[in-house]
């Protein structure tokens, strides 16, 4: 891959001082508002690219990476400080999102006849449970532990949520795994076990920014799916699947991002712009990755592909951005300074009997595979 070529480059420029030193290192990283005090976890390759994580929410802080001329930038929205990832983190950057990502609408679900009634979020009509509910999986100190797999080194990050937890049946124990490669992959491993009858969905909620700063509506995306699911304004899926093609959706030729932001759609403009859950093409063999979506800056050159071997990927842009909280660096964002690309099942899967299933029963284990492959060109 041309990232590993630029990455060898940039070994051979740079002092190890300037690269930051190879491997897992961890550094104190002050506490949050109870007292609890928070490490931060960086992977680093031999080129000096790296990935920085902590234990709240199993969080992604910081994820630097080269552009065409080996200059570093750091591509992932976030905060300067813990306390900031657990107050008023309206946008979730970077967290693990669970037990059920995204939208349960009616805050309930039924499972071979029994009801599970969830904790709401917020006070909608009709009510919900967003992203595994108010103290959910991202609110949550997940235990972290180095790891050695056979795509190489680096961090797993472990929770025990009780049965019950937000209204969820059954306790649930969930890791989730994090290899950075020396070809600035990060491959992300999800898995899950319960002891009832329950669902899951589990997904990453990092917003990128290819340039590294400004906005991302100049960046270039690919969707690899030519359909999604149709939603109402306020979100709420109707089972419908539609055909992006002709519609603001379509995402199967690289476009702008801003593009068709403001179009004359019903949902587009309830949301601001793009908050929309996509029918990705599979692979014909069941387990196996596929190309998902591509996201380019053509000034920087930096290039993320994304595969993984899940049925959904819900994009949002950033539409409701606070442009006057100073953020990572102690800047303020621009309105639609990142976009999310939220890998996993469908929103609502759990009421649509048509969709995915999304049932985890005891004795099984759910697994999830995801890889952000990084280049330049």
């Amino acid at each position: 891959m041309k990232c590993l070529r630029i990455c060898a480059a940039i070994a051979v420029l740079l002092p190890a001082a300037a690269m930051g030193k190879p491997g897992l290192t961890s550094a104190s990283w002050g506490a949050l508002p109870d007292g609890t005090a928070i490490t931060r976890y960086t992977l680093t390759n031999e080129s000096g690219a790296s990935v920085s994580f902590m234990p709240l929410g199993a969080a992604i802080l910081s994820l630097t990476v080269p552009d065409r001329n080996g200059r570093m930038a750091d591509v992932v929205l976030g905060y300067d400080k813990p306390s900031d990832y657990n107050t008023n983190n309206s946008p979730e950057f970077g967290l693990t999102i669970g037990r059920f990502a995204n939208r349960i609408f009616g805050a309930s679900f039924t499972l071979d006849g029994v009801t599970s009634h969830l904790t709401p979020t917020g006070r909608g009509n009709p009510p919900m449970t967003m992203h595994g509910g108010p103290e959910g999986f991202a609110t949550k100190i997940w235990k972290a532990s180095p790891v050695t797999t056979r795509d190489g080194k680096g961090l797993r990050f472990t929770l025990v949520s009780p049965d019950g937890d937000q209204g969820f049946p059954g306790k649930m124990v969930a890791t989730v795994t994090y290899v950075w490669t020396e070809d600035c992959r990060l491959i992300l491993d999800y898995t899950a076990t319960t002891t009832k009858p329950t669902v899951v969905n589990l997904t990453q909620h990092s917003y990128f920014n290819m340039a590294g700063a400004g906005d991302v509506l100049n960046q270039l995306l690919t969707i690899d799916a030519d359909f999604f699911t149709f939603a109402l304004p306020n979100n709420q899926p109707t089972g419908e699947i539609r055909s992006v093609h002709g519609t603001p959706f379509d995402f199967t030729v690289a476009k702008p991002i801003g593009q068709d932001i403001d179009a004359d759609d019903a949902q587009m403009k309830a949301n601001r712009g793009y908050n929309q859950n996509y029918v990705l093409r599979r692979s014909p063999i069941p387990g196996q990755l596929a190309e998902a979506a591509e996201l380019y800056d053509p000034v920087s050159g930096r290039r993320l592909t994304i595969s993984t071997d899940q049925p959904g990927l819900f994009l949002y842009t950033a539409n409701f951005i606070s442009t006057t909280r100073p953020m990572k660096g102690g800047v303020t964002y621009p309105l639609r300074a990142g976009v999310a690309m939220e890998i996993g099942q469908f929103p609502d899967a759990p009421n649509q009997p048509h969709f995915p299933r999304t049932t985890l029963l005891p004795g099984q284990t759910f697994h999830a595979r995801t890889i952000w492959a990084f280049s330049a060109d």
